[in-house]
């Protein structure tokens, strides 16, 4: 049963329409359309310099924040790549989550705000998030090297680690996916009874927003769903998906599809929960984060 605290908020959700921003094609587009008329900040919040080094460069035209734990080495390295369905930026809650990397768990975290759609599309913005993880994999330094993603930028984390480990073989230390989505093309026949209790999410606009980002590529072609590429020879792979959420039959495809490729998953399921609810205020979202860090320092070891 999820806690009093979650199920307030998802009603909260439902009450104030969130739902409503995926709802159609046409509504991502308008999202899309405002967002090229008044670009949304990617910037951190203040309050993050008072508990982290926060630098940023650029890699091409993606600005790359870099945040480290304030006055003492990083014990690990975390490459997250933010969500928000490819078309929205970094907002609060993912800076949230970044900052208790940075405290709790004393990671080094780079963060990328890529191009967003349409104007970023897989086939270039994979590349560059392989390019970002190798270069934190050989970077050195004290610990080994996590791929974390929410959502949208869990489909392109675990993209990035497939392209590199055709490049290379190199792989990070552990692979943690936050409701990833997985499948651009919202076509599977278990989303439509989910849908209906989802208070984030929609087929319409998502598939749309898919689109988008899919660019000139077809939406089975792996760069765009990682969840029709090969799970041989990833690293072991921590997955969080609730069983309100419409992107959760992803999770479930990827922990078949997975295990039968002999990859390693720790599968977290859990009941009532929405979309992104590691990255939420409750209970639930609390223990998804303990266990994130838990991960993360377990790492501290390597390198």
């Amino acid at each position: 049963m999820p806690s009093l605290r979650s199920r307030a908020l998802s009603a909260a959700l439902v009450a104030t329409g969130r739902r409503r921003r995926f709802a159609t094609a046409e509504a991502v587009r308008a999202m899309v359309a405002q967002a090229a008329r008044r670009p949304a900040s990617h910037l951190p919040p203040r309050s993050l310099g008072r508990v982290a080094e926060v630098s940023r460069t650029f890699v091409g035209a993606w600005p790359v924040y870099d945040v480290s734990p304030l006055g003492e080495e990083p014990v690990a390295r975390v490459l997250y790549v933010h969500g928000g369905a490819f078309i929205d930026e970094l907002v609060r809650p993912h800076w949230s989550l970044i900052r208790t990397l940075v405290t709790r768990a004393r990671a080094r975290v780079v963060v990328p705000a890529y191009v967003l759609a349409p104007r970023g599309t897989a086939d270039r913005t994979v590349p560059v998030a392989a390019d970002l993880l190798s270069g934190l994999i050989e970077s050195g330094g004290a610990g080994g090297t996590v791929l974390l993603g929410d959502s949208a930028g869990a489909g392109m984390a675990l993209a990035a680690a497939q392209r590199l480990r055709e490049r290379t073989g190199a792989q990070p230390s552990r692979i943690v996916l936050i409701s990833p989505w997985l499948d651009v093309s919202m076509s599977h026949p278990g989303q439509a009874e989910i849908e209906a209790a989802d208070p984030v999410l929609a087929r319409a606009g998502l598939a749309e927003a898919g689109r988008l980002y899919a660019g000139t590529l077809t939406a089975d072609d792996p760069r765009v769903s990682p969840l029709h590429g090969s799970f041989a020879g990833l690293a072991p792979l921590t997955v969080f998906t609730g069983t309100r959420d419409v992107l959760t039959t992803d999770s479930r495809e990827l922990l078949r599809r997975a295990r039968a490729a002999g990859a390693e998953v720790e599968w977290h399921e859990e009941p009532g929960m929405p979309h992104g609810y590691p990255l939420l205020p409750v209970p639930e979202g609390r223990a998804a984060r303990d266990r994130i860090v838990e991960l993360v320092r377990a790492t501290a070891d390597e390198g």
